[in-house]
Order: structure tokens, then C-alpha cells, then sequence
């Protein structure tokens, strides 16, 4: 993969000069923003850092209703979470054994390594149908989408938080020994389209403007309609989600080839924004935090992690090169340690990877599983999604299989049971 990456295109240094002159005084403004960016990145990184995996906040399924403000608060300042005990320990185990059996006895399916098959390129099995729509998980990605709001107050249009979708995703059956290199730090939901869509690029104005504190990950006004997708490229999610998150059938601890984020969001944000608007002056390190030794400079189409991928792009992808401040090697965070049944959610934001290392005994199997709520856009999705569910063919958002209609034991739609399930899956809900 990371040899078919390229540089961003000349065409880019036009976009910056774009986005500069559609903010008054930007360079002026955003150069401030900039010194106090690096200046806080200073301090938080030596904290996190410290504190490891106690950044990640835990609660319980049973407390999501009961948690304090002061809580809410710390949960989306971090912009990740682990849920605990969302589904029965059990349920969770026989889902697992459920997709052993299906890989097994499907043993022609899609995935990789390709000798040695452990992320899978598959929808529709009968545990995953059934663990999107199991109404504590929905409740909780429920919960979740109800942290956005509309910073300034206004009535959005069509938008119920208070109903979730399910969007489809795949599994992974990772084992202990094996170097995972597929995941290193990235942020998913748009690449270049952060800045070059005029609409996702006004989820961030308050950056740009160089009022970087005054940046709320969680307005909803831009989000909405923020196209994510520009150049349609595969795995490029085009729904608004508000949190990525997994359930976990395994015990899985770091080290274990575990979840890893950068937990602070609004921080990474702001940095990695206005990442593309500065260089080091001559002589000066890319690593150093003085302000003063670094210049506004909009020359260059380069857009740092951002790369050129055929005729799409992908990233952003920091790395400790294109973005030093973030100091990654030492505060890419494990998640704490998951049992079957828990789930861990991260902002649509956030900086995330998968640790390279599992030197656990047992393989670590999760099923993705995000935060969605009913949008227009977000619904239309959902009836492709579903049409796709009843072909067996691979979701609109994802690269195309053979599909898994003559896979045995494929899910079928009687496994969505509940109601809320049935809806979110886009079925109508028949009132009796």
C-alpha cells in the first residue's frame, strides 16, 4: 500500500492561497494561532503521555443515562470511550464462535494477510447482523450521537440524534505473534476534502479564523453536510459518523494488538489544520516548539499526511515526520483492557492506529460497529446499504467482492429481531 502512495498535486498550492484569502487577516491570525498551538502541544503531550491508557475514559452501559456533566465532558474533551458490559459476555463469545464457523466453512472469502486471513472483507454474517441490531448497542451509539449539537442554537432540518442507523462494516480475527503494519496513525471520514470541501472545511472556521479554543468537534451544523468522498475512493466512508467504534468478543489488553488513539481532539484538530500553512525557517528544526522559529508559508502544494492514492487521496496520516509536535511514539494511547461484550467508541476526528504488536495468548476479535444518526444523506445510504444486504454484495462504501450469497450460514433478515434494529437497517417497522 504505502508504495503506491504520492506527493499531493501542484494544483493544491492554489487551494491554500484559496483558503487564506476567504479569511480576513488569516496569515496574521492563523501565525498567533499557530505559536499557541505548539505551545499547548508542549505541555498536553508530556501529559498524555503520563497518563497512558487512564486518558481513555471507562463507564458502564448501565450509567450512560446517569453520568455527571463533568463526566460528558471529559469523554468528549478526550473524544474517546470505552462502554462496558453493552452486550452479555456470552452473547458476545457465541458471536465469536459464530464467525470462526463462517470463516471456516467459507474458506474462499476475502481477506488478508491473504495466507493467513484475519481482517475480513465481509458484511453479512449472522453475528454481525445481529449485533448491529441489538438494541443495547444501538442505545449506545444513540447515546453518543446525542454529544453533537448546533453551536449556535439553530434548528437543523431532518436531523433526529435520537435515531440511530446501522452502518456495515467488516470484523477482525486477529492472532497473537503476527506484526500488524496495516494500521499506523491515521484519521478516517475525508482526506483532502478537510480542506478542499467549502462545507467540511466550515467545521473547522473557527481554526482557520485562528480562534482555534473556540473550536467545537461536536457542532453539527457543517458535519451534516460535509462531503467526505470527493474522488469516491474505496473504504472512504460517505456517511456522517459520529463516533467509529468496535465491540469487543475477546479479552483484549494493550499490547494485545489493541486500539490506540490521541486523546484530544479539539487539540490535534487545530494543529493538524493549519499543519499545511507553516514550514521551519532555514536552519531551523522541524521538531522545535518556538514559535519563532517557524514561517507562514503557502508556496508548496504540500498538505502534510495527506498523499495522492491513484486518482483519489488518502490520509490524514501524521506521522512523527509531517507532524513532530504530536509526539505519536509516545502518545498514540492504548485502549485499557476490553472483554467480550464492551465496546470502544472514538470521535470521527480522531488521530487512531492499531497497535503493530499482539504478544497476547488469545486472538483479539472485534466487530466494527459506529455511531450513526439519521440524516438525510445518512438515510438515503442506508436503503443502498440495505438493498446490498439482500443481494449479499459488499455495502456502497466499500471495494467490491464476489459477495457472500452462497456463503454458508450468511445472515438473513430475520436475524434483526427488534424493532429498533429493523429501522435501523432502513426495514420498515410494521405497528401492530
Amino acid at each position: 500500500m504505502a508504495a503506491e502512495l504520492g506527493p499531493c498535486p501542484p494544483r493544491f498550492a492554489e487551494l491554500k492561497k484559496q483558503i487564506a484569502a476567504s479569511y480576513p487577516d488569516f496569515e496574521a491570525r492563523v501565525t498567533k494561532a499557530w505559536g499557541e498551538i505548539l505551545q499547548e502541544l508542549d505541555k498536553a503531550t508530556k501529559e498524555i503521555a503520563s497518563l497512558g491508557s487512564q486518558n481513555v475514559p471507562e463507564v458502564n452501559f448501565s450509567e450512560l443515562g446517569s453520568l455527571s456533566p463533568e463526566r460528558i465532558e471529559e469523554i468528549k474533551r478526550r473524544g474517546s470511550v470505552v462502554i462496558r458490559d453493552v452486550v452479555d459476555d456470552a452473547e458476545a463469545r457465541e458471536w465469536q464462535a459464530w464467525l470462526r464457523e463462517y470463516v471456516t466453512k467459507n474458506p474462499d472469502v476475502e481477506g488478508f494477510p491473504e495466507n493467513d486471513k484475519q481482517f475480513f472483507q465481509l458484511y453479512w454474517t449472522k453475528s454481525q447482523i445481529r449485533a448491529r441490531a441489538h438494541p443495547n448497542v444501538l442505545a449506545a451509539t444513540k447515546w453518543l450521537n446525542q454529544m453533537y449539537h448546533v453551536k449556535s442554537g439553530e434548528k437543523v432540518e431532518d436531523v433526529d440524534l435520537t435515531t440511530p442507523l446501522s452502518y456495515a462494516d467488516r470484523f477482525r480475527i486477529r492472532h497473537p505473534g503476527v506484526q500488524w503494519d496495516a494500521h499506523p496513525p491515521h484519521i478516517d471520514g475525508g482526506s483532502i476534502e478537510r480542506w478542499e470541501d467549502e462545507v467540511f472545511r466550515g467545521c473547522f472556521a473557527d481554526i482557520l479564523s485562528g480562534n482555534w479554543r473556540e473550536h467545537d468537534p461536536y457542532d453539527l451544523r457543517n458535519r451534516i453536510n460535509a462531503r467526505s468522498s470527493l474522488y469516491k475512493r474505496p473504504n472512504q466512508s460517505t456517511v456522517f459518523r459520529t463516533y467509529q467504534g468496535w465491540l469487543a468478543l475477546s479479552e483484549t489488553a494493550p499490547n494485545e494488538g489493541t486500539l490506540q488513539v490521541f486523546p484530544n481532539v479539539l487539540l490535534s484538530n487545530a494543529y493538524i489544520v493549519l499543519r499545511p500553512f507553516f514550514s521551519p525557517k532555514e536552519g531551523k528544526s522541524a521538531e522545535s516548539f518556538d514559535a519563532d522559529d517557524w514561517q507562514f508559508d503557502i508556496r508548496n502544494p504540500d498538505f502534510p499526511g495527506i498523499y495522492s492514492l491513484g486518482k483519489a487521496f488518502t490520509g490524514p496520516r501524521p506521522n512523527p515526520t509531517s507532524h513532530p509536535h504530536l509526539r505519536l511514539e509516545e502518545t498514540m494511547v492504548s485502549v485499557p483492557k476490553v472483554y467480550p461484550g464492551d465496546m470502544v467508541f472514538w470521535h470521527c476526528d480522531v488521530i487512531h492506529a492499531v497497535e503493530k504488536q499482539h504478544v497476547g495468548t488469545e486472538d483479539s476479535t472485534v466487530m466494527y460497529i459506529p455511531a450513526v444518526p439519521y440524516t438525510p444523506a445518512n438515510a438515503a445510504y442506508i436503503q443502498r446499504q440495505k438493498e446490498s444486504f439482500l443481494k449479499g454484495l459488499a455495502p456502497p462504501d466499500f471495494p467490491v467482492t464476489k459477495g457472500e450469497i452462497h456463503c454458508v450460514g450468511i445472515g438473513q433478515v430475520d436475524d434483526i429481531v427488534s424493532p429498533v434494529g429493523k429501522r435501523a437497517m432502513g426495514f420498515a417497522v410494521e405497528v401492530a
